[in-house]
């Protein structure tokens, strides 16, 4: 299997969010795109997507070759991975269900195909024991949406080749995508993991009255979420460190934080705090509906990754 062989087809399979949203963002990389799903309106949903998606992606900057006359639908999954040089998996996360679909789809496609899955919990592992060519599938999971996020977590399964990891890492970064590899697999991945570990403080501190669910959102996303969005919390830990950097933060501050770790607690997640979040939720939002929110969120994003690309030499 070869490191540098070109994509020029990619097969999208199931084209709910994340697989529109995938066909989206490659055929903006001026990539054909061939998609399937069995569901009845499903190529008008995925079209009105990419077609409501297109604005903004222009706004971002299209690859030479970008159209979305490049996109093709066939309900015939086997006849639409025929050819594909990638596919991107988006079936629903079901173990049994990604079993069975990755097993047709090892034996639909050409040999030296990668086949990827946008699987944000179940392990390679599991997904491809049904597979004669196990080597050639990965985990290529982003995050929502991927035609605006950049971030792609790369794992493989105990049957994973490191020719495919290797292929699968070029390949990402090559049309644009931040591509960070797992040596491990664990459920959730890892950004899910960080998610969940900040979001088990926001649950306790709101359920033991210390705070609204609006206040929450503001002193992450005012606070430590504008210096997240530059830079990581270890690299930000080595300027907290002031001139000793990440020595002195480490000599003379870890414990500090060590001793606030220790004393991190598990919230009780009863419906009462259920309730209390969807109550704040629904006042914090006001009247603006879940696509008006996702449309600001996508455009303040991007105008962020706008200015990382401007100062990329100096950030990481």
């Amino acid at each position: 299997m070869s490191l540098n062989q070109p994509v020029h087809r990619i097969a999208i399979v199931g084209t709910g969010v994340i697989g529109a949203s995938w066909a989206a963002y490659y055929l903006a990389r001026g990539i054909d795109v061939v998609a399937t799903d069995p569901g009845p309106q499903a190529e008008a949903n995925l079209r009105k997507y990419v077609d409501d998606a297109w604005p903004l992606l222009t706004q971002v900057g299209l690859s030479p070759g970008a159209s979305r006359d490049r996109l093709t639908f066939n309900p015939d999954m086997s006849r639409a991975l025929a050819e594909a040089d990638w596919v991107q998996e988006n079936a629903p996360e079901r173990p049994d269900f990604k079993i069975k679909l990755f097993a047709q789809m090892d034996e639909a496609t050409p040999p030296n195909s990668i086949i990827a899955s946008s699987s944000s919990g179940i392990t390679m592992d599991v997904i491809q024991s049904g597979c004669k060519r196990p080597e050639r599938c990965v985990i290529g999971h982003p995050f929502n949406p991927p035609h605006v996020v950049p971030l792609v977590e790369v794992v493989g399964g105990a049957k994973t080749s490191e020719a495919t990891i290797e292929r699968a890492m070029a390949f990402y970064a090559g049309v644009g995508k931040k591509a960070v590899r797992l040596y491990k697999a664990l459920p959730g991945h890892v950004a899910n993991r960080f998610q969940a570990a900040l979001y088990k403080e926001v649950l306790y501190l709101v359920q033991q009255g210390v705070l609204s669910v609006a206040d929450a959102d503001v002193a992450v996303c005012y606070g430590p979420g504008i210096r997240w969005g530059v830079m990581g919390p270890s690299l930000q830990w080595h300027l907290g460190g002031g001139s000793g950097g990440i020595h002195h933060f480490m000599e003379h501050l870890m414990d500090t934080l060590t001793s606030l770790m220790k004393g991190l607690q598990m919230p009780d997640v009863s419906p009462a705090l259920k309730q209390t979040i969807v109550d704040g939720v629904l006042k914090e939002a006001g009247e603006r509906s879940v696509d008006e929110l996702a449309e600001k969120e996508n455009e303040v994003m991007l105008a962020l990754l706008a200015l990382r690309a401007k100062a990329s030499k100096t950030l990481p």
